[in-house]
């Protein structure tokens, strides 16, 4: 099985044209995101509104786990990626896809090793995994996210959208305007975007996951990750004069992250994390700081019982809830928008517009 991808120009299949000429109705869609803690897969079909998910899959894998010291996958990290990617394609072929495209981020993008490993899940998994750049990785996630903004009512309109994953945090910074197809619709224009390798998991494993012995939150660990990520963002804001415009009431804030859905899981204390209940909500920055305070007052082992958080997450999630600290801090837009999608759901877009561009080529 040989992935189907959508490239630069996002062409699927290298560019060739459908068949058949029906666009995206003729095909089911595969999208897979392997990111440095995470590999997640959607199978999905068209439908009027978007797509239809007719399967997924969601594994925490830690393939960068010591990345940070070595700059090198572990061969106990890929073997666990592998078998995930395994139960990944056997879902791609139980499901007829036929339109595949699988990514890989942070941590191929920063591994010495990463070309072997990609070799290696094409040899033994049979998967073309294309490791992508940073732009197009924010690219894709606006495309997942962009319905979740509001249409702008001001003159000037701005928006922030910010990915904590487990090897870095990207932060996009765009102009909003509104859409001339419809009033519930937002057109969005990319005016930087930035990737710091703060992480959740390169930030517990430089700082010690900002934890004492017992478990507990470290203050001053805590403090340091915190720091350093708005160290890290500052000259960013500086460039865009983000603040600004924050201050001017201008900017919208969307959160894709483990670490938001997370929390809102948190504040609305479910008893299982429910996508229904958590995607398109906003929440005020201090129902986010109630829900952070109720985490870490939690040790280790209590983490890991809860329902929303689980014991892979537990010693992760304190990293998150730091580096969406310093997020907050620097930019303090009052509320924000919590996206259970992105990446994949970017792609899936993105395959199916390029299958009808491909399908219109073909009618003339």
């Amino acid at each position: 099985m040989r992935s189907d991808h959508a490239g630069h120009n996002g062409s699927a299949n290298g560019g060739r044209r459908s068949e058949n000429g029906k666009g995206r109705w003729s095909h089911t869609y595969a999208a897979l995101d392997l990111g440095t803690n995470n590999c997640r897969l959607l199978v999905a079909r068209p439908n009027r509104s978007g797509f239809r998910v007719i399967d997924a899959f969601s594994r925490i894998v830690r393939l960068g786990e010591g990345l940070g010291t070595t700059n090198a996958l572990s061969d106990h990290a890929m073997d666990r990626t592998i078998e995930a990617l395994r139960i990944c394609r056997s879902k791609i072929r139980r499901n007829g896809a036929t339109r595949i495209r699988a990514v890989a981020t942070e941590a191929c993008r920063r591994a010495e090793n990463a070309g072997q490993f990609v070799e290696r899940v094409r040899d033994e998994v049979d998967i073309d995994l294309e490791v992508i750049a940073p732009e197009e990785e924010a690219e894709l996630a606006l495309v997942g996210c962009s319905p979740l903004y509001d249409p702008p009512e001001a003159r000037e309109s701005f928006a922030l959208l910010f990915d904590i994953g487990g090897g870095s945090t990207q932060i996009t910074w765009l102009q909003l305007e509104p859409s001339e197809r419809s009033r519930r619709d937002v057109e969005t224009e990319i005016l930087g975007c930035i990737s710091i390798p703060c992480g959740v998991v390169t930030m517990s494993e430089r700082f010690g996951c900002g934890e004492d012995a017992d478990g507990r939150t470290s203050p001053e660990r805590y403090e340091q990750i915190r720091a350093h990520v708005r160290e890290q963002l500052s000259g960013f804001d500086t460039y865009h004069d983000i603040a600004a415009h924050v201050s001017d009431n201008a900017v919208q804030m969307v959160g894709t992250s483990g670490t938001v859905t997370t929390l809102t899981g948190v504040f609305l204390d479910l008893p299982r994390y429910d996508r229904g209940r958590v995607d398109g909500r906003e929440l005020a920055f201090s129902q986010l700081e109630g829900a952070r305070d109720k985490l870490l007052a939690l040790d280790r082992q209590d983490r890991a019982a809860h329902p929303c958080i689980g014991s892979q997450r537990a010693d992760l999630v304190v990293s998150g809830c730091a580096i969406l600290d310093a997020i907050c801090d620097l930019w303090p837009v009052g509320r924000l928008r919590v996206a259970d999608r992105g990446l994949r759901e970017g792609i899936l877009h993105g395959l199916m517009r390029s299958d009808d561009r491909d399908a219109a080529s073909a009618a003339h």
